[in-house]
C-alpha cells in the first residue's frame, strides 16, 4: 500500500473512531468516547466487565447439508459498551471449528453461555486483551460446528464462504438475525476486520482472504495451511491416515452422525485415498490458486507464523504461498523451530506486544513503527531469536554430492549404493550413520570449521533405478553433533510441540468471574542429542512428473528425479557435520486409521530396491555462508 493510500486509510479511520494520543489535552465529558494510544499502542481504557455481549446468525451463500436452506452462521460478539453510543470499533474475528471438539488452544477451552444464549466465557485471550483496547471480538462457529447450520467439509468451499459471509455482514452486504429472527445490522463497527487463528482457524483466514472480500484488512495465520493436499499428502505419498477427510469433518462436529453422513461419504470418495493424486477435490482446498480462494486475490495484510518442525502443517504451506501474494500486500513473519504451535504459549510478552501493534496499525490506523522495524523474527534455537528484513535470508546455493565411502562434499562423485523401501522412522533412519543399513544410505560432511546457516528451501536430485514400478523416496537433511535442541517429538500431558509447562499462570487483559483470561506458562522443552533431523523431502516416485497423475517406472531403467525438501532456517554449529540420508517410506508421515505412525492400514512400503548412481545425485542448499564446506 502506498504512503498516500496509508494516509487516506488513517483519515478514514479517524473519521469513525476518535484516537487520543497520551499527553494530549483531556477530553470533556461531552466528547465522544475515545480510544487511547500511548507508545504506538492502544491502551486498555474500556471496561471488559461492562462490555456488550450478543449473538447473531449470519446468512451464508451455501447449503452445505443439502436441506434446501442457506446455512446460518452463529456469531458471538463482545464489544465495548461505548459502541452503543457512537463509538465505531474495528473487529478481531476468530472463526473456529474447535468450539465443539476438541476445544481451543493449549488448554482446550470451550464457550459457556448465559440464560439468554450469550457467551460468558470466550476461549483464548482475544476478548480479554483487545476489547478493553477498543476492539470488538467476534467468535464465529465454523459452518457445521457448535451452533452454526450445515456440515463441515474439511476445509472446503462452505467452510471458507461461511467466514466470508460474516465479513460481508459487518460491511452491510449480508443479512443477520437475532434470536427472535429479526434482522440485525452491525451499525457499531467500522467494518475493518482482522482474522486470527491457529491451525484450521489460521487456514480459514487464508481461505477467506483469498476470496478478495472487502473489509478483511488483515489476517494472522498461525500454523494454518494454504493447501489441503499438502496437509494430507506430500509428493503423492499418503501422510495422514486413510479416511482423514470424513474423520476431520466428524471430529469437529458433535451432531448426530446421520445428519452429515452423505456429505462425509462424498468427502471420502472425492479425496481419492487409493492413488493419493491431486484432483478437483484438492483444488477446491487449494488457497493458493484454487477454485474458491486464490493468493492473487488477497487484499488483506498478512502476519504469518511458521513452525519449521511442524509435522501437521509443513513449512511449504507458507513458503509456497507467500511469493504468490500481490506485491501490495504488507507481510510480517515469525519463523520458529517449534512444531504445530501458537507463539502465545512460547513467547507471550513479545507476541502480545507485537500483535497489539499489528492490529492497531492495520485496523485502527495507528502510526506506530511495526512496519518500519525488521519484519521477520527467526528462531535459531532455544531462547535465540534474530530479526531480518525478509525471509528467507540472502543466501547462495551450495551443491553437495555424496561420495563413495560415506562422505558428502562439493566435488564430483562416482560409485553407487542401494537400499530397500520399507517404512522406518526418521530417528531410525538418521541414527548411527556409520553403520551399514539395508534401508538407507547416509553421507556426512567433514566437521564444519565454522557455523553454517541454511535459510530457505533445499532441493535434491537422485539418479536411480528401481526393481519395481514404484517406490516411496525419502531424503533427510541431518545435523550431526551434540547440542541442546528444542525437542518437538516428545508428547505428554505436560510437553508438546517443543514446549513444556512450567509453574504459574499469566493473566492477560481484563477478567470477569466467568472468564479470568489466565493461562498456564510454558518454556522451551530442550534435549541434548547427538543428531537432529533438520528437514525432509518425500516423494512417491510414480508422481515425479505430476502430482495429478501416477506414472509407474520401468524397472531397471535409470531416472533423474529432482524435488524440493521442506523449507528450513537452521544453524549448523562449528564442529558439527551435515548429513544426507537417502531412505524409503517415512513412518513419521505415515499414519494408520487410528492416527498412529506405522500402525494398522498405514502404507507398508513397496519393498522396491532403490539403486543410486552417485554421479547423478546431489543436494543443493541455500546457505548464508557455505565457505567452510569443502
Amino acid at each position: 500500500m502506498s504512503s498516500m493510500q496509508r494516509r487516506g486509510l488513517l483519515a478514514a479511520v479517524c473519521l469513525a473512531t476518535t484516537l487520543v494520543v497520551a499527553g494530549s489535552p483531556a477530553a470533556s465529558a461531552a466528547d465522544k468516547p475515545e480510544i487511547k494510544v500511548s507508545g504506538g499502542m492502544t491502551q486498555p481504557v474500556f471496561s471488559y466487565a461492562d462490555a456488550i455481549r450478543e449473538h447473531v446468525r449470519v446468512q451464508s451463500s451455501v447449503d452445505s447439508d443439502g436441506d434446501g436452506k442457506k446455512d446460518l452462521i452463529r456469531v458471538d460478539i463482545i464489544r465495548p459498551k461505548e459502541s452503543a453510543s457512537g463509538l465505531k470499533v474495528p473487529v478481531i474475528m476468530q472463526e473456529s471449528p474447535y468450539y465443539d471438539d476438541p476445544g481451543v488452544g493449549y488448554e482446550l477451552e470451550k464457550k459457556t453461555y448465559d440464560a439468554d444464549g450469550n457467551v460468558t466465557k470466550f476461549p483464548m485471550y482475544y476478548d480479554n486483551y483487545f476489547v478493553p483496547r477498543g476492539y470488538a471480538f467476534l467468535s464465529v462457529d465454523m459452518i457445521g460446528t457448535r451452533l452454526s447450520d450445515g456440515c463441515p467439509t474439511a476445509y472446503g468451499a462452505p467452510d471458507v464462504l461461511g467466514g466470508k459471509a460474516v465479513i460481508d455482514w459487518l460491511n452491510g452486504r449480508a443479512n443477520a438475525y437475532d434470536a427472535k429472527g429479526e434482522p440485525v445490522k452491525a451499525t457499531w463497527t467500522t467494518g475493518r476486520t482482522g482474522m486470527i487463528g491457529h491451525s484450521y482457524e489460521g487456514a480459514l483466514g487464508a481461505g477467506v482472504a483469498g476470496t478478495g472480500v472487502r473489509g478483511l484488512e488483515t489476517i494472522v495465520n498461525i500454523a494454518g495451511y494454504t493447501s489441503g493436499y499438502e496437509s494430507q499428502r506430500l509428493g503423492g505419498t499418503l501422510i495422514w491416515f486413510k479416511g482423514s477427510a470424513p474423520w476431520l469433518s466428524k471430529h469437529v462436529d458433535t451432531d448426530p452422525e446421520e445428519k452429515c453422513a452423505a456429505v462425509r461419504k462424498k468427502l471420502l470418495d472425492d479425496s481419492d485415498d487409493a492413488t493419493g493424486n491431486y484432483n478437483a477435490y484438492w483444488h477446491e482446498r487449494n488457497y493458493r490458486n484454487g477454485t474458491v480462494s486464490q493468493a492473487r486475490n488477497v487484499r488483506a495484510s498478512v502476519f504469518s507464523v511458521m513452525g519449521m518442525q511442524d509435522r501437521s502443517v509443513v513449512g511449504s504451506q507458507f513458503s509456497q504461498w507467500w511469493p504468490l501474494l500481490p506485491r501490495t500486500v504488507q507481510q510480517k513473519k515469525w519463523v520458529t523451530q517449534y512444531g504445530h504451535l501458537d507463539p502465545f504459549w512460547a513467547r507471550r510478552e513479545v507476541w502480545l506486544n507485537t500483535l497489539n501493534q499489528w492490529f492497531d496499525h492495520e485496523l485502527m490506523g495507528v502510526n506506530n513503527d511495526i512496519m518500519r522495524r525488521p519484519r521477520v523474527d527467526v528462531q535459531l534455537g532455544p531462547d535465540r531469536w534474530i530479526t531480518q528484513s525478509e525471509w528467507p535470508a540472502r543466501t547462495r546455493t551450495v551443491t553437495l554430492r555424496p561420495q563413495a565411502g560415506g562422505t558428502l562434499a562439493r566435488r564430483p562423485s562416482q560409485g553407487g549404493g542401494s537400499y530397500t523401501d520399507l517404512p522406518q522412522s526418521e530417528i531410525a533412519a538418521a541414527q548411527s550413520p556409520a553403520t551399514a543399513s539395508p534401508h538407507r544410505l547416509a553421507y556426512l560432511t567433514p566437521p564444519l570449521k565454522k557455523a553454517v546457516r541454511a535459510s530457505g528451501t533445499a532441493s535434491v536430485s537422485l539418479k536411480l533405478k528401481l526393481d519395481k514400478p514404484a517406490a516411496n523416496l525419502g531424503v533427510l537433511l541431518v545435523d550431526y553433533g551434540s547440542e541442546a535442541r528444542i525437542n518437538t517429538r516428545e508428547t505428554t500431558r505436560t510437553v508438546s510441540q517443543g514446549l513444556k509447562l512450567v509453574p504459574g499462570e499469566d493473566c492477560v487483559g481484563q477478567s470477569t468471574p466467568a472468564d479470568d483470561g489466565c493461562y498456564v506458562k510454558a518454556a522451551d522443552n530442550t534435549t541434548t542429542s547427538g543428531f537432529h533431523v533438520v528437514t525432509r523431502g518425500i516423494l512417491d516416485a510414480q508422481n515425479h512428473k505430476s502430482l495429478s497423475r501416477s506414472t509407474p517406472l520401468t524397472p531397471g531403467k535409470p531416472y533423474q528425479i529432482t524435488w524440493k525438501l521442506q523449507p528450513q532456517d537452521y544453524e549448523f554449529k562449528a564442529g558439527h557435520r551435515l548429513g544426507l540420508v537417502l531412505t524409503g517410506t517415512n513412518d513419521d508421515f505415515n499414519l494408520d486409521v487410528t492416527g498412529n505412525p506405522g500402525g494398522e492400514d498405514a502404507e507398508p512400503g513397496t519393498g522396491a530396491k532403490v539403486t543410486i548412481d552417485l554421479a547423478g545425485t546431489s543436494i543443493s542448499l541455500p546457505l548464508v555462508d557455505g565457505t567452510s564446506i569443502r
